[in-house]
């Protein structure tokens, strides 16, 4: 083969999975142009979380960002994580939301899409790929690896096959928990590189400590692509070091053809960047390390820190390991799904409380009836009419793909969101999260108010002068009239001290 290709995963899972991904725009774009001339696969730069922590935690635009990024890295295809028809969001979306999200992607300069489901129903992924080709973007279908009964070689080469069917221009093996042991890497790529004509990516977490040695055993079995990340960024509940696996393969025929000495510069970067974060308090040096109970429980990190923080808010820390226990048969209960978003929560919710309650299903939530009644789709397992009974009395299942029971939605939404509507993006940033993008678009307004406002004369309050601005432009558009914040200043402007109900009594009367 031509040498192993490698995608950073620096700009977006890496920090997703050390920081929460908080890692700011203004950190990202005076490395891009370094990153941009490396050689790499791909630049990891956007999807999954970032598009929620955009809005909810840093004030920033998620669309502003992968433009910004956009316009430096020239070179290097830009790839995103996509939860098929859940997008970027927490539930399934209509087709024509979807077909717009990802058109408004690639259009913002995505090259590569990554789409998985979380149940590796292949229907969740269709609308997304078909979009994604249509737009001239490279469709990546996802197999998310798990161990169970009912998952082996087989399976996942058919879900393979089925992807290539569908018009999927590469495949990735997901594995979000890092449960792929290296040897069970190698038969597995062997399998599907023997299956399919589509080149083969590896993804995978350094959870359990074995990725790096999976990766090896994965690239002699002719695995065309790995992710890594820059070694500052890597490992622990993160993806293997960059320059350790191109450093192995210098002068083989696996040869990456990436410059260590490039790579230590971008290293460099981001080194005291990490220290920065841990000195925040955003970067815990316990998700450096590796946990093998990943292996035992086959349980992903993040799913593990979420049922401590359960139990701790319920001061039931006592019961971890009967909830521990507990996961797997729930698991089981409900077909054994991939332990990924949003299974991985809907799952470990259910088991913490069948352990809380003292009784198995007593209390059920709106997701757990959500996920046994097919609305998240089908399930690798049939669900039993045992456990069908319980959950739902007496509702039916749904059989159909589930986002054909949602009616078009971009209408109504864009409706809704008509008074904030600042680029057409901005009706997909709602539509992923209404209540954090509104607040979003709120506070956008309010900083841009801010800028623009002029600066307030010598010795005048401007918070005064914010307020009066305030009052003043409301009233300008009510009447339909345009009034400059600067006309108080005048009309003030030999008063040493202003009064700010004296002076809207005054501007009232130019009204």
């Amino acid at each position: 083969m031509a040498g192993v290709r490698i995608t950073e995963t620096v700009l977006r899972d890496a920090h997703q999975s050390l920081i929460a991904t908080r890692m700011k725009t203004e950190d990202m774009l005076p490395i891009v142009e370094k990153l941009d001339n490396i050689g790499y696969h791909s630049l990891e730069a956007w999807g999954g979380a970032t598009f929620d922590s955009c809005m909810r935690f840093l004030n920033e635009d998620p669309w502003m960002r992968l433009r910004k990024i956009k316009d430096v890295a020239k070179k290097t295809p830009l790839q995103m994580l996509l939860r098929g028809q859940n997008l970027l969001g927490y539930k399934h979306y209509a087709d024509d939301t979807v077909e717009y999200f990802v058109q408004k992607a690639i259009a913002n300069g995505i090259d590569i899409m990554r789409i998985f489901d979380a149940l590796n129903d292949a229907r969740n992924l269709e609308t997304a790929i078909n979009a994604c080709k249509k737009e001239g973007g490279h469709a990546q279908g996802c197999i998310c690896y798990t161990i169970s009964p009912v998952h082996n070689l087989e399976v996942f080469v058919k879900d393979a096959i089925q992807l290539e069917s569908m018009g999927a221009d590469s495949i990735c093996i997901k594995d979000m928990a890092g449960l792929l042991v290296p040897y069970q890497a190698y038969e597995l790529v062997k399998a599907l590189k023997e299956s399919v004509k589509i080149p083969i990516q590896l993804h995978a977490h350094y959870t359990s400590g074995v990725a790096s040695m999976a990766y090896l055993k994965a690239i002699e079995a002719g695995v065309d692509a790995v992710d890594c990340a820059i070694s500052p960024m890597s490992m622990g509940t993160s993806q293997p070091p960059t320059e350790p696996l191109a450093a192995t393969l210098m002068g083989t025929e696996f040869d990456t053809g990436l410059d260590l000495e490039k790579l230590s510069e971008i290293a460099d970067y981001f080194r005291p960047l990490k220290e920065k974060y841990i000195e925040s308090g955003l970067l815990d040096v316990k998700v450096m390390g590796f946990d093998v109970n990943t292996l035992i429980y086959q349980v992903p990190g993040g799913m593990l820190s979420n049922l401590v923080s359960q139990l701790k808010q319920s001061n039931a820390l006592d019961k971890f390991e009967e909830v521990l226990k507990e996961v797997p048969r729930v698991r089981a209960d409900f077909g054994y799904p991939p332990l990924v978003t949003p299974s991985s929560q809907i799952v470990g919710t259910q088991a913490v409380l069948n352990v809380l309650t003292g009784e198995r299903y007593k209390m059920v939530p709106r997701e757990s009836k959500g996920f046994v009644k097919g609305e998240y789709g089908r399930t690798p397992a049939p669900v039993s009419d045992e456990i069908k009974s319980k959950i739902l009395g007496s509702e039916e299942p749904i059989a159909c793909r589930p986002a054909e029971l949602i009616e078009p939605e971009l209408e109504k939404i864009q409706e809704a969101v008509k008074d904030y509507i600042e680029q057409d993006e901005d009706i997909l940033s709602y539509a992923m999260l209404p209540q954090v993008a509104e607040k979003f678009f709120k506070q956008r307004i309010e900083d841009r108010n801010k800028a623009a406002a002029p600066a307030a004369p010598a010795g005048i309050n401007p918070e005064v002068v914010a307020a009066i601005s305030a009052v003043v432009n409301e009233m300008g558009e009510r009447d339909g009239r345009e009034y400059r914040v600067g006309n108080i200043y005048k009309i003030n402007q030999n008063q040493n001290r202003w009064s700010l109900y004296g002076m809207l009594d005054r501007f009232r009367t130019k009204i």
